[in-house]
């Protein structure tokens, strides 16, 4: 089989670490026979200095025309003045409004061989296998109006969070479908004590409950969702949320799993079914890392098993995608680990070894 994939590398570590999931793309060519048509793109603070701007039409007409995008990350200290017209994140915004991928889909698994890399008790970690589905295109993140102006009282700053009962349904039956497929529960998280936005959102959420029996639906306040992450996280199973608490949670989720660097992440413009070929957004959770950025010292993991992920919902296929987890698994349980999950006293691997490994234990497995 053919696929057109877009690699948008972005910033810092984004490149070193897609060039790992690069490398698992290319394994599955030459060991189940597909092609992968990959086209490479500057985006964020990477096209601004070389283009002038954070994305150029054409990068993100070939993210349209492409079965699939592979992304890294943008951003950085560089590009930081908050008094900038431009910003490498407007490419991000960007991108996912035009390819209209409203569900980010975050996996939250915790590998047992990692339960002494996080810094939770491991009995706090036990059974701990939860999907955040955040809304991805709405909420303050792009509603209008936006922006600063200026007043006798000095600056004056304006965010809005909107939504319409449309947006909100179609991010909760992504939640109530994957729940159905998964443990039945589903955890709808909202501040409708406060917001009107929430209040809507649980209102729509009590609505489509009827249509899925199977599902046991509650719903929980954003602040005691983000407290009991940490303190009963095996309690969820899928969480549903908006998008600017949606991005909160997940990355504290992922102290659950040891580190960012072991997350992926989906974003789609429908629901996620296992052996689809929806067309999607793919990228490990964590930013651009300057600190580490050019050092080969990143963790690969989460872009290959956003490979994996992309494999299994844009590209159809299971087989390929469960063969890249059961790389990766491998791996870990071979005691190897990079400098963000490793414990005090090991030596940890380089990006590169790390991504050879993985290889090397899909080809063993093969």
């Amino acid at each position: 089989m053919e696929f057109k994939i877009a690699v948008l590398g972005g910033d810092g570590i984004g490149p070193e670490v897609t060039a790992q999931g690069v490398m698992v793309l290319k394994a599955l060519e030459r060991l189940y026979g597909h092609r992968f048509d990959l086209e490479y793109g500057d985006v964020g603070g990477a096209s601004m200095d070389n283009h002038g701007t954070p994305l150029l039409p054409e990068v993100r007409d070939l993210a349209a025309s492409a079965d699939a995008v592979l992304f890294g990350a943008v951003g950085g200290p560089k590009w930081d003045d908050p008094s900038a017209s431009q910003h490498p994140e407007d490419a991000l915004l960007q991108l996912r409004a035009h390819l209209g991928v409203f569900a980010n889909i975050r996996p939250v698994k915790v590998y047992q061989w990692l339960a002494d890399s996080s810094v939770l008790k491991p009995a706090v970690l036990e059974g701990v296998d939860l999907v955040v589905v955040r809304e991805l295109t709405g909420g303050l993140y792009y509603a209008q109006p936006k922006g600063r102006t200026q007043t006798p009282q000095g600056i004056s700053a304006v965010d809005t969070m909107r939504y319409n009962e449309e947006e909100i349904e179609r991010v909760l039956r992504v939640g109530f479908e994957l729940a159905r497929s998964r443990r039945g529960r589903l955890a709808s998280v909202d501040k409708a004590n406060v917001l009107e936005c929430s209040r809507l959102w649980r209102q729509t959420a009590i609505r489509l409950a009827p249509e899925y029996p199977e599902v046991e639906l509650e719903h929980v306040l954003v602040d005691s969702c983000a407290m009991q992450l940490i303190q009963q996280p095996s309690r969820f199973d899928v969480i549903v949320t908006e998008n600017t608490f949606g991005d909160i949670l997940t990355d504290e989720a992922s102290v659950l799993a040891a580190s960012m660097g072991v997350l992926p992440s989906a974003s789609l413009a429908g629901v996620p079914r296992s052996g689809g070929t929806i067309p999607g957004f793919y990228e490990p959770i964590h930013g651009t890392a300057p600190d580490i950025a050019g050092k080969g010292i990143a963790n690969p993991i989460g872009s290959i098993l956003s490979v994996a992920m992309m494999a299994r919902y844009s590209l159809g296929l299971t087989e390929e995608a469960a063969w890249v987890e059961r790389g990766v698994e491998q791996v870990l349980a071979d005691g190897y680990r990079t400098a963000d999950i490793a414990v005090a006293g090991a030596s940890p691997v380089g990006t590169e070894e790390m991504g050879g490994l993985i290889l090397a234990a899909m080809e063993r497995g093969r």
